[in-house]
């Protein structure tokens, strides 16, 4: 078998000199015969979801040279969506996720890697490496870092999600200031990424349900030693998949990435899982778009109840046997197709036939004839202020309808203080534009959607805007709108008043203003300019990126994306 059938490119190729580094190395000639592993590090230390990545990677290499193969960790940057948010540096957190992918590409390329493992912590780096496999479909798998512990006030579990709710009421004063100080020091215990159904987790439970990542990899928490008996086994799976021959896209195909859709509607996870598997399905060269995206999400329940629509944590999914347990709920449903190969060499329903049922008695994970809500959690909507597409995150909102009258920013800032001064009512829209991809690189806007989530504003006011919101977010917020208002989208020419009526399960949303109007504000629209120097990579991003409805992917790799 040609395990090496990248490596030996270098290792055994025409241009011996470059054999003098691998010696330096400390490797001898039958080194040199041995496949050469790729292990995307995303080293951050001065962020929790990270600060372990580079101890993992170590494991990999130790696993990868049990197994005979030559494990090599390389870093790539990292971002933290939670130190980014509400201010400048929250432009650069999408951004990322193409620059890992880019920097991960450069690097097995470059170096003739035979395989690759990319290492998943905050929300964006194990979707870059995804992107990358998909991209050079160099054997390869994502291997999660795992979840933080909950932290423990009053006796009760607490997560990050409590740490945003918290503040928020402190500013409107229906929480003390102190407690919300006391739960902010105690949320955060340790190592790992947000512990709920955020971005970073509903992203490594697709990528289990896709088939990308090994099984249990996304629940096993960060600090856990099975996590790190984890590690060591990947070069196993590794050279399993360069003894079959089995690569990325024979994984990745349209009922793969269906499968991951039914994953993320069922779980209750982040508009971000959304965003992302359209950018992995144009890198694997999968037709798979927006209305795929919401057949699948009308006609899945969802049978979890992790925060932030309940209190569950990947913790407690761990303690009754991690995400298997889910996915065979949703296999047994009849809602995942069996049939797709995944990583470990065999299909979904294979890796599931031992795994056991969901045990009763506990409220995270429900029956599959008694849903926690017949439809999911987010749904995508497309009408004349988002001819490209809405996403809705509607957790805690009961309603499938809404009309309101439109508040608009151009600020998230401008939001908190419109509803520490009141002026933001029940009923009400809130428009916020100008923080697309091409404007500012589409950042998280957690500090606004916090903001309205206080409970006399909780399902009862609406949010719809061209950027992004962590997965932490609820109420009925609207994201992701295409075209976005930099490039002369509609949701540029929405003005204070004006009546927005959605309909969730009928995937439509209505700018109730007469077309007429609607040309006349166009003659007279200037786009607005970002109030900060566009410059370097986020220049670029901005001046390559396609709009979120292709998963912010570069246009300048797959020109028929706008």
């Amino acid at each position: 078998m040609n395990f090496n059938w990248n490596s030996k490119k270098l290792t055994q190729g025409w241009q011996k000199g470059v054999n003098a580094f691998y010696y330096g190395l400390g490797l001898d000639d039958r080194d040199l015969t041995r496949p050469q592993v790729g292990i995307g590090t995303p080293l951050l230390e001065g962020n929790l979801c990270n600060i372990h990545a580079y101890e993992l990677a170590r494991k990999i290499a130790e696993g990868c040279d049990n197994a005979g193969l030559l494990g090599f960790p390389f870093g790539t940057l990292g971002v933290s969506d939670n130190i980014s948010q509400g201010h400048e540096g929250g432009n650069a957190s999408l951004p990322s996720r193409n620059l890992i992918a880019n920097s991960a590409e450069c690097v097995i390329t470059a170096h003739a890697y035979d395989a690759m493992v990319g290492l998943h912590h905050c929300d964006k780096n194990g979707p870059g490496f995804a992107m990358a496999l998909a991209r050079t479909n160099f054997p390869g798998l994502i291997i999660s870092g795992g979840s933080i512990k909950p932290g423990c006030h009053d006796g009760k579990d607490i997560t990050i999600l409590d740490v945003y709710d918290s503040q928020a009421s402190a500013r409107v004063g229906d929480v003390s200031e102190d407690e919300a100080n006391q739960i902010l020091r105690k949320a955060c215990p340790g190592a790992g990424g947000c512990g709920i159904a955020a971005s970073f987790n509903t992203w490594g439970i697709a990528m289990e349900a896709i088939g990308l990542m090994p099984p249990c990899s996304s629940s096993i928490p960060a600090e856990a030693e099975d996590k790190r008996h984890e590690c060591l086994h990947v070069g196993e799976l590794l050279k399993g998949m360069l003894a079959s021959g089995l690569r990325p896209r024979d994984i990745l195909n349209k009922r793969a990435f269906e499968n991951a859709t039914v994953a993320i509607a069922a779980a209750g996870g982040s508009t971000n899982g959304v965003l992302h598997l359209l950018a992995l399905a144009n890198e694997a060269g999968v037709s798979f778009d927006l209305t795929d995206i919401q057949v699948i999400f009308r006609k899945t329940p969802v049978f979890a109840n992790f925060a932030p629509r309940g209190r569950g944590t990947m913790i407690d999914l761990h303690n009754m046997g991690g995400t298997p347990v889910f996915l065979k709920l949703l296999h047994d449903a009849g809602l995942l197709h069996g049939d797709c190969i995944t990583v470990t060499g065999k299909t979904m329903s294979e890796n599931l036939l031992e795994v056991s049922s969901v045990s009763v008695g506990q409220d995270l994970l429900a029956e599959t004839n008694k849903p926690f809500k017949a439809y999911a959690d987010i749904q995508v909507c497309f009408g004349n202020i988002a001819p490209d597409g809405v996403v809705f995150k509607v957790s805690s909102f009961e309603d499938t309808t809404f009309r309101g009258k439109a508040l608009c920013f151009n600020d998230a800032r401008e939001i908190v203080k419109a509803v520490e001064s009141k002026k933001i009512k029940p009923g009400m829209i809130i428009v916020l534009r100008y923080q697309g991809p091409v404007a500012c690189g589409m950042p998280e806007v957690l500090v606004a959607t916090a903001a309205l989530s206080v409970p006399e504003l909780d399902g009862q006011v609406a949010f719809i805007s061209d950027t992004r919101v962590s997965g932490v977010s609820h109420g009925a917020i609207g994201v992701h709108c295409s075209p976005e208002a930099a490039v002369g989208g509609p949701i540029a020419l929405v003005e204070d008043g004006d009546e927005i009526f959605f309909d969730l399960l009928a995937g439509e949303i209505s700018w109730l203003v007469c077309d007429e109007e609607i040309t006349s504000r166009r003659k007279k629209w200037v786009t607005q300019k970002p109030d900060f120097e566009h410059r370097g990579y986020l220049a670029d991003f901005g001046a390559t990126v396609a709009q979120a409805n292709f998963g912010c992917v570069s246009k300048a790799n797959y020109p028929n994306c706008t």
